[in-house]
């Protein structure tokens, strides 16, 4: 304590050792100030630890109230400690749930609204649809899981920090699947085919029913399923059958020579009257395509309406044309072989040769002896 100074002595008349053991006071009570403060726990930031930690930190401790028997401070440590823990972890994990629960409902919505947009949308076309209806599903996702994490106090920032370098690792693993994601971009938005078009690629023949972002599906005639990876879908060859609002299919069939090719021209322009299937501002026609070996080869060349009925037309008039050309009686020839042998007597005696064919081709050994002495005579 501070010595009082007498009440009648002035600032002038304290000695000077008296104003140096104040002052020393004064010091020593604000160093005390100051290493009070310096000891005194810092408030923790809100992030510094999550309420998980500190359930954890709870349970450690009442583990080992247990293990040493202090069984009053035991009590008391249930009664502080990890009661309010447990609330503050279900608080956490309530509003986690219920937070989950109304971003859901939202998501299903505004899913429902954009899919709606987008079918209305005739600009946009169906591959490219379910393209972005994917990218919207799992953009959502991730985003909710996010915040759901984030209610749940992880630290989400750590979180993503090591997606980025786990993603580096993964991109150099899955440069195939990449090049297959880009390609998938690039043909919806090229548009080299579309959902629903009948395409030939490697030799096969179907209608794409989907395009991924990975592959594209393509349903054979035989109700098959090929799944093409999209990098090979824009590098290879591709024929697409019905991207043009009109198709033309050609039968071939050839006539012999004797036939004269008006007459077949006129069989089979008949077969194609009436025929709605047709394009009515391009008429069928029937030209002559080659001069083969052994037949006049023509084809019959039809254009139709929708090209989708491609398959059907082409098997439905093939029928036709063999039918109205047998009806006409023209000839349609094929490919033959005669073979003409001039020496045959290796055949002789052969089991399976008539006899009379014998005598007739080799003759018998009487006449052919006789014939040899007349000669000689």
């Amino acid at each position: 304590m501070l010595a009082a100074a007498p009440p009648d002595a002035s600032p002038e008349a304290l000695s000077a050792p008296a104003r140096s053991s104040q002052s020393a006071v004064v010091e020593s009570l604000a160093a005390q100030a100051t290493a009070d403060t310096t000891a005194r726990p810092a408030p923790a930031a809100a992030d510094s630890s999550s309420t998980f930690s500190a359930l954890n930190e709870n349970f450690n401790e009442g583990l080992r109230l247990v293990l040493t028997g202090e069984w009053s401070q035991l009590w008391t440590w249930a009664r502080n400690g990890a009661l309010n823990s447990l609330d503050d972890v279900l608080l956490t994990i309530g509003g986690a749930v219920a937070f989950l629960v109304v971003a859901y409902v939202l998501y299903r919505v505004a899913y429902r609204l954009l899919d709606q947009f987008l079918e209305r949308n005739r600009h946009i076309d169906t591959g490219l649809r379910r393209l972005l209806m994917q990218t919207y599903r799992v953009g959502a996702m991730l985003l909710i899981a996010v915040l759901v994490l984030d209610r749940l106090r992880f630290n989400v920032t750590a979180l993503f920090a090591g997606l980025g370098i786990a993603g580096i690792a993964i991109g150099f693993a899955a440069r195939d699947s990449l090049e297959n994601f880009i390609s998938g971009l690039t043909i919806l938005m090229d548009r080299p085919f579309r959902v629903g078009d009948n395409v030939e690629v490697e030799g096969q023949f179907g209608t794409v029913k989907n395009i991924t972002l990975r592959s594209t599906r393509i349903r054979t005639f035989n109700n098959e399923v090929l799944v093409m990876p999209n990098v090979q879908m824009i590098t290879q060859k591709l024929m697409n059958h019905t991207m043009l609002s009109t198709l033309r299919v050609e039968i071939d069939f050839g006539i012999a020579y004797k036939e004269r090719p008006g007459e077949a021209r006129d069989v089979l322009l008949a077969l194609t009257e009436g025929d709605e299937r047709l394009h009515p501002d391009h008429p069928p026609s029937v030209v002559v395509t080659e001069m083969a070996d052994s037949s006049v080869n023509m084809r019959l060349r039809l254009y139709l309406k929708n090209p989708k009925q491609e398959v059907p037309v082409r098997f439905d008039y093939t029928e036709k044309v063999r039918e109205a050309l047998r009806e006409a009686d023209i000839e349609i020839p094929f490919p033959h072989l005669q073979l003409f042998v001039d020496e045959t007597k290796a055949f002789e005696g052969a089991p399976w040769m008539p006899a009379a064919q014998q005598r007739a081709q080799f003759g018998d050994g009487s006449s052919g002896k006789g014939r040899q002495t007349a000669a000689d005579g």
